[in-house]
Parts: C-alpha cells; structure tokens; sequence
C-alpha cells in the first residue's frame, strides 16, 4: 500500500453519517454515529448527524458512509475528491466493492459485468485462495465441478457480511441444490464466489486507516461467536496498531504468519490500484484465511477486502484517538467484541452498543485499548 497525502484540519466542514445503503440494521447505525462524533473530534470539527443522501452538499463535508461509495460520478456529486473527505472508500463499479474481485472468472469467455479486470485475477492468484467468481449459473456450475475435483468447496454470497449465508459443498449433487437456490438477475449484477474449503481457519485482519493527518496500520485476528440464531459470526477483532506505515507495523516482532498475511494484503490492495482506475480509500482492510485443506495441505490467501467502515472500525478510530492524544504512543492494541444475548460486560471494555436489534435481537458492541505488550 502505497502512502496517500492527507493533512490534519484538511476539513473546515462538518463531519456527517451518510446512509448507503436502503436498509440498515439498527445496532451498525447507533455504531457509525458513534464513530463519526469521533472522527469529528479527531479532524476538530462539529459532527452534523446524518446526511441528506438526496441533496447536494455546497460546503465541504467530511462523510462517514455506510458503504463504499459505489461510482466516480456519485463521488463527484458528494464532493469526494480524495481520502482526505470521508471515512471509507470509492469504486468505479459495483462489483469492486464485493467479493467478486476476489478470485477470476473460469473462463476467457465467461460472463462478467462491466469494468471487470482480468489481470486482477492474474496479479493476486498468489495471494488469494482457490476459487471462482461466476455470473450465471452455468458458468458457476462449471466453476463448482472445476473446484470439486480437489476437495470441499465454499459458496459464498458477495453481498452477505460477517460470514453469513455461506454453504459448504462436497458433491456435484451439493452443488446443484445450492445453486438452484441462486436467481439469475442477481447472479448477473452481483455475482457469486465459489472457493476451496479450509479446516482450523485462522482470519487475519490487515488494514490501513487515514484521517485528517492521523495515519495507522494494523495486523490482527478475527474472533467467531454464535448469534442469537446459533449460526456462528463474526465476534470482533483483536488488533496490534502502529502510528504510520506498514514498515513501522514490519519493525515489531511479528510472527511469520502475520508477515506473510501483511505481505499478501498489499499486493492485493497494490493490484486493485493498477487495475481500477478511480479506486480511493481512507479505511483499507483486509481479511486473509490460513487453514489446511482436508488433504492436511497448508493454504492462506485474502478472502476479500472492506474499503467501507467496518467491524473493526471502533478499534481503527479508538487507537487514533490515542495517538492522537498522546504522540509518543507508536504501537497499542486494540480489539472490538461482539456479544449476542445476555451477559457480563468484558473487563476495562468500553460499551458502544447494546440494545434489541429487530433483525438479529440482542447485540452488544464493545471497544477496548490497551498498551502495547499487553
């Protein structure tokens, strides 16, 4: 990941939540609320609440969507010139902002929607797992029995989060039932990933944040917990943060596979710049599996990336608050925890959210900072 220019005070304006996407749930609303006051703070600017998504804003603003900003002209009408104007990212098209960039299409000619780069696929074969996007049913039929050959596939939604909806796979009859539950219109505009099944899986979090003239990177985990439904989710993040680049993260004492999940991430991040034109983001994350597959052969590869605010968000704007604060502070560790049901708070935790959401029922979002070496 290359540097990007930013300033401290690059905003004079106000800092506004906007609202990208047509329904959103309630407990991630209260969360980007919360996080925008922060940033306000941070950039020493007044936090204007939400944005009207409907009109054009004539004064500079500083905007904390809920998704990636989805094309070069909304950019343009929002005026999102660079990463110095909001908390997130921009993409040229649609599917950039999903999972499908991920992996390649299987075939020259198969279908794919507009924009599409085949020399993404190419430049990050080494640092992605096993598997395939489709956008029709025959070319994900074709992409299924490819993969099966090898082992246990994972069907995955590109639009779905927090690891939900996801199927694994083991036979061409498998394949068949989850496919016919798929719609061609919208494997046509969204796609579908297919890819190789890992046991013992161990996520990475990679990622990069800028705001005003604050910048960190950070190496991490990811947790697992059961929601309310039982289905297992994602649980938080637990990570190591530095003030600056990633060669002040590579000066720590790392271990080899958060080398190598560092390593793997920004080639992904260096490609998806070459390769779409107009990408821009401020909040670059990246989430990499390492796991066996059922041959016992060791695999790790990028799963997909998030230049939108994001599960770990808290932690990204909770470490810069202290840095922020404190400028001989260059590393801590910082984690965010999500509780379904009841329970007892973590310890020296800081409580973001908690409260019945309609959609998935009692949630529980915490924060917690700690010094480097703890």
């Amino acid at each position: 990941m290359a540097p990007y220019e930013s300033s401290k005070n690059a905003h004079r304006g106000e800092v506004y939540v906007l609202s990208a996407r047509a329904r959103e749930p309630e407990h991630e609303q209260a969360v980007h609320e919360e996080l925008a006051r922060r940033i306000a703070g941070l950039l020493g600017v007044r936090y204007g609440g939400r944005f009207d998504a409907a009109r054009t804003p004539t004064e500079p603003a500083y905007l904390v969507p809920s998704d990636t900003i989805i094309g070069l002209e909304r950019a343009r009408q929002l005026r999102l010139a660079s990463e110095a104007d909001l908390f997130g990212g921009i993409v040229p098209h649609p599917f950039v902002a999903t999972k499908a960039i991920t992996h390649s299409i299987l075939r020259s000619d198969g279908k794919a929607p507009a924009g599409w780069s085949c020399q993404f696929g190419t430049d990050v074969r080494d640092s992605v797992l096993a598997g395939y996007s489709a956008f029709t049913l025959d070319d994900a039929m074709q992409a299924g029995e490819t993969l099966l050959s090898s082992g246990p596939v994972r069907i995955k939604p590109v639009l779905a989060t927090a690891g939900r909806g996801q199927i694994r796979i083991e036979s061409r009859r498998e394949l068949l039932a989850a496919l016919d539950h798929q719609r061609d219109d919208d494997l046509e505009s969204h796609g579908l990933v297919l890819e190789e099944h890992l046991e013992d899986v161990k996520t990475f979090s990679v990622g990069r944040v800028a705001i005003g003239g604050l910048v960190t990177s950070y190496v991490g985990t990811q947790s697992l917990t059961r929601d309310n439904q039982g289905e297992l989710v994602y649980g938080g993040s637990n990570l190591t943060l530095v003030r600056g680049e990633f060669d002040a993260l590579l000066a720590l004492a790392l271990g080899d596979e958060e080398r190598r999940a560092i390593a793997q991430a920004r080639r992904y991040d260096e490609a998806a710049g070459r390769c779409f034109p107009g990408l821009t983001a401020s909040r670059r994350n990246y989430d990499i599996a390492s796991g066996t597959t059922p041959r016992g052969e060791i695999r790790c590869g990028v799963l997909e990336q998030s230049w939108r605010i994001g599960g770990a968000s808290a932690a990204e704007v909770a470490a810069l608050q202290k840095f922020a604060a404190d400028s001989g502070c260059k590393a801590l560790r910082a984690r965010t925890i999500e509780i379904f049901g009841t329970h007892e708070a973590p310890e020296g935790a800081e409580r973001l959210f908690q409260g019945v959401d309609p959609d998935i029922g009692l949630i529980s979002k915490y924060v917690q900072v700690e010094a480097y070496g703890n």
